[in-house]
């Protein structure tokens, strides 16, 4: 069946009331019938929850073949809690049939891939795959599609009960004997334990893992020891050090700066840049470097930030630090200056992730946005945008809030390099949909800006603006002219992964790459 955006979801799919995506508003005024969270039952008083090992932790939550743990991502790539846990019930308890529900998974998971080839782990539920997993998923080797969400319709799902979780376990870098966690404290701070709140909530049972047990009561709690079966210690759940690799530092790069001025430009002549402004940014360099050009000229004309949002990076805080921003609200922290920020700044708060982004929520945070600063692998001339594919069908990145916040937001902005390496991040068709065209309002590259036509409002507020623009179509023009026309990239039938819309609806599928296979290294 063809859906909203052009693409072709097999019928297989659709099944459990599950639909296609047709269009970001297409659920106004239908119901969402929540599942009840967890069964409670009587407990006599008990003085502690602690249980001595990982094994211990599985054994008295009754683990079992097929069951579904649940894991977040907030200590990114210096997470150790996945692999600790799976190695547990894998190697030790010989577990199999698996399903991994975490917020995202990347190259500090590398270890998964090897279950995921033995058959051990048959099911992948996340915001995005990277590293080996997502070599070994492209190549085909996870038994069922890997079913891929935004950071707001994974809250969704598991308050529908689509998605439905036997045990969490919770990083926490400081935990009591009764389960009150903090993202606070200890030496694997975090910031926040945004993504972990709605799995608190809903899993059958709930294992804290932490590596600082602290004097009862650890308050205010991020999850509070009502939702909390069984408390384990461990040497380390995490290297906070690592939190801030990847995408989330700033840059030095000539052309990133350039658009992210470009970017400041567009924003401060806009008719909702004015005092009390709210605003989101993603944590690639060009829009780290445009929330720092953004302060400058806020410091400047006296104009106040009301409400700053998202994953929080340092440039977002020191404005917060400056009084230029009244209000900083988290669900993630890329930093080290983010970390030690909310835990000293009265005016940085933590929400939860179905807060933040929940699109059946009766309010959700990024209905709220002005603006939200984006980034893309691809962008094509419908203004799609594609986050999770790379350009050679691998699985390589995640929805994030990305949906979420481009469907929320007044003005949504895109910043992409025209050229990613040699490769058109401007196409005629991306290779996966992950945001829809509709969402998106304008692309900014180093060669050029384009406003989607349906914005015809912000066209004529930039009639007068010294910007280069231009259409996508010249955008798509001018990559192609400088390193051809790509070739697209031959897929087998067989569907590897399924990209759902924040509604629910699947927006397209993943198929995997023809004739690939993925060869494990050997020594």
């Amino acid at each position: 069946m063809i859906n909203a955006v052009g693409r072709d979801i097999p019928e297989a799919l659709l099944v459990n009331g599950k639909e296609v995506y047709q269009g970001k508003n297409y659920m106004d005024g239908k119901y969402l019938q929540k599942a009840a969270p967890k069964t409670r039952r009587f407990e006599k008083p008990q003085e502690s929850k602690i249980v001595a090992t990982l094994v211990d932790a599985l054994k008295q939550c009754g683990a079992k073949d097929g069951m579904t743990f649940s894991f977040h991502h907030h200590l990114r790539d210096g997470d150790y809690v996945v692999n600790m846990v799976m190695k547990a019930a894998i190697e030790e308890l010989g577990l199999k049939d698996l399903t991994i529900a975490a917020t995202y998974l990347g190259s500090a998971h590398d270890p998964i891939a090897d279950y995921i080839e033995e058959g051990k782990v048959i099911g992948i539920q996340t915001s995005g795959i990277r590293g080996r997993m997502g070599e070994v998923v492209s190549a085909g080797k996870l038994k069922t599609p890997a079913i891929i969400r935004s950071h707001g319709g994974r809250p969704r799902a598991i308050e529908a009960g689509e998605v439905h979780i036997d045990i969490a376990f919770i990083g926490a870098p400081t935990c009591d004997e009764y389960g009150n966690m903090r993202a606070n404290g200890g030496k694997s701070d975090c910031g926040v334990l945004s993504y972990a709140m709605v799995d608190a909530q809903y899993a059958d049972k709930v294992v804290a893992v932490t590596d600082c047990l602290v004097p009862f009561p650890n308050i205010p709690a991020s999850i509070s020891m009502v939702d909390v079966d069984y408390v384990c210690v461990v040497d380390e759940i995490g290297n906070p050090a690592k939190i801030a690799t990847g995408a989330a530092k700033p840059t030095t790069d000539v052309r990133k700066i350039m658009m992210a001025d470009y970017c400041t430009k567009f924003v401060v002549n806009t008719p909702y840049f004015k005092e009390g402004f709210s605003y989101q940014t993603g944590v690639g360099g060009a829009s780290i470097a445009s929330t720092i050009s953004l302060g400058k000229i806020m410091e400047e004309r006296g104009i106040h930030m009301g409400l700053g949002l998202g994953g929080i990076t340092t440039p977002m805080c020191e404005l917060l630090a400056k009084g230029l921003v009244n209000k900083l609200v988290d669900t993630q922290d890329f930093d080290q200056g983010a970390i030690e920020s909310i835990k000293t700044n009265p005016n940085h708060f933590e929400i939860s992730a179905s807060e933040y982004a929940n699109p059946f929520n009766k309010g959700a945070y990024v209905n709220k946005l002005d603006f939200v600063i984006l980034a893309s692998l691809e962008v094509d001339v419908n203004f799609n945008c594609n986050v999770v594919v790379g350009s050679d069908g691998m699985i390589t990145g995640a929805q994030g809030g990305h949906p979420d916040t481009a469907a929320g937001a007044k003005c949504t902005i895109v910043i992409a390099p025209l050229l990613q390496g040699r490769i058109p991040a401007i196409c005629t068709n991306v290779t996966t949909v992950t945001t829809p065209g509709e969402s998106v309002d304008v692309v900014i590259t180093d060669y050029g800006i384009a406003i989607n036509p349906i914005r015809q409002d912000l066209i004529e507020c930039m009639k007068d603006v010294d910007l280069p623009f231009c259409t996508i179509e010249e955008l798509r023009d001018k990559a192609y002219a400088m390193v051809g026309t790509p070739d697209p990239v031959q897929f087998d039938d067989r569907i590897v992964g399924v990209i759902e819309a924040r509604d629910g609806t699947i927006i397209d599928v993943v198929r995997k790459i023809k004739d690939y296979e993925f060869i494990t290294d050997v020594e």
